[in-house]
């Protein structure tokens, strides 16, 4: 195994906190309108049952996004994600708020993003993640890029890993096994 390799294990099995961004990770980034200029975001499966998967296992999910939409609002509330932020232009503000609000240290939290807005949580999480179309600066600056881009189960594959390193893989399969 490289260093590399057991650097992101040991990162991924300290997450007690996942937060995740929404356009470009939870979506693949494309804003759709409707004719009545209502917007339409696609989420993926995939993605919400590896985020259920996580939670099962203990970890907290929370979003952070600088977006605001009743459709995030209301994936959240179906992937009973409770601590959502939207409209957060200064991301670093809403990550501190987080903190404050779970009592978790900026070490215990994973951080999932693809743009430069991201970066401040990226920089001071103890796991940083971004997607393979995730903006240049981004991916060079974190401490994993999926292989399945945004929208496209790279969520799902972050939280696989997440469940590996903790040994907690199995243990959530096993109910789907027997």
């Amino acid at each position: 195994m490289t260093d590399q390799l057991q650097d992101v294990i040991t990162r991924a099995a300290r997450v007690r906190l996942m937060i995740f961004d929404v356009d470009g990770v939870l979506t693949d980034g494309s804003l759709h309108f409707g004719a009545d200029g209502e917007l339409i975001k696609t989420f993926n499966v995939l993605d919400g049952q590896g985020i259920r998967l996580l939670q099962q296992s203990g970890v907290a999910t929370a979003i952070i996004s600088a977006r605001q939409s009743p459709l995030v609002q209301r994936r959240a509330g179906d992937l009973g994600i409770t601590h959502v932020f939207q409209g957060s232009h200064d991301k670093r503000a809403s990550f501190e708020q987080l903190l404050a609000q779970t009592g978790f240290t900026a070490d215990q939290c994973g951080f999932i993003g693809d743009d430069v807005i991201d970066l401040p949580i990226l920089l001071r999480a103890g796991f940083a993640a971004s997607v393979p179309n995730g903006h240049a600066e981004v991916r060079r600056r974190v401490h994993f890029v999926t292989t399945a881009q945004g929208g496209r189960g790279a969520v799902r594959e972050l939280c696989d890993l997440i469940l590996s390193a903790q040994g907690n893989y199995e243990a959530a399969l096993a109910p789907y096994l027997s």
